[in-house]
């Protein structure tokens, strides 16, 4: 396997994308991680996945995890998390990420919603992690297409259709993420989002964090390298990349990006440009 990107600390860490060329809304990862931890970020679509060796812990929604050997993940899209290993050989595994509107047109079953980060299914956790497999060295679009219908079934018997809805805090929090996303390349101020919110900044940082599980600045930087994230698969030069989401230069994306996706944004670029390949 190759791509270990020269940053990671651990010579054996090692993080893979790949896009589909026919399919927009789909991205594979597998990776092998054993002293990277990667900080608060999200992804725009499911997270979908098999651990197949080792403990993974991360932080998602508000509360820590545990994924063994043998476990399924399952998160939601432009949810903060983290992840680290907890076993000293780390951890390896493989993801789905899929926009919820792909998954809903696939399916015909809009609003799935997962209400557990991690499932033991041994014997579900070893036939998906072989259907991702084939997913990665499919190279027909018919032959791609099919294992990903087959592989959302497989998830659907996890998922709660129609989504249920979840208990909120106050939605004043939307236009502050709405306006988080329309300034991204600019100098915020915790006074100017809580008047967003129209709390003072006391109570609005203390009942952000209490909804998001995140300060506003995290939440900021998991915006900036999701939007990022998407530029570079566009193919934009990543001093663009950096200079239109707010970060200060190229070397700065490059830090950001890597701690959060565990890749640098050039080896990013090269793996979702090549074509599916075993």
């Amino acid at each position: 396997m190759q791509g270990v990107p020269g940053q990671f600390d651990h010579p054996t860490d090692i993080a893979q994308f790949r896009h589909p060329p026919h399919r927009a809304g789909v991205e594979l990862y597998r990776a092998h991680i054993v002293q990277h931890a990667f900080e608060l970020h999200c992804h725009d679509g499911f997270g979908l996945g098999a651990i197949e060796s080792g403990v993974e812990r991360f932080r998602y929604r508000g509360a820590e995890h545990l994924a063994p050997p043998d476990s399924l993940v399952t998160m939601h899209a432009d949810e903060l998390h983290t992840g680290s290993a907890v076993t000293a050989a780390g951890w390896r595994y493989r993801m789905l990420y899929i926009e919820p509107a792909l998954a809903a047109r696939i399916t015909g079953e809009p609003g799935w919603w997962f209400d557990q980060a991690v499932r033991a299914d041994p014997a579900g956790t070893r036939e998906i992690t072989a259907l991702l497999d084939a997913l990665w060295q499919a190279d027909e679009p018919l032959a791609f297409d099919s294992l990903l219908a087959v592989l959302l079934d497989r998830f659907r018997r996890h998922a709660r259709v129609p989504r249920a809805v979840p208990v909120r805090a106050p939605s004043r929090f939307a236009p502050v993420i709405d306006y988080l996303h329309s300034h991204l390349a600019e100098r915020l101020s915790l006074d100017e989002l809580a008047a967003v919110a129209g709390l003072s900044p006391f109570h609005f940082l203390r009942q952000f964090r209490t909804q998001h599980h995140a300060t506003p600045q995290q939440m900021l930087m998991a915006l900036r390298l999701a939007r990022a994230k998407r530029l570079l698969d566009a193919g934009e030069p990543p001093a663009r990349v950096a200079a239109d989401t707010g970060l200060s230069d190229q070397a700065h994306l490059t830090r950001a990006f890597l701690r959060r996706y565990g890749v640098t944004p050039a080896r990013y670029q090269r793996q979702v440009a090549a074509p599916l390949r075993p």
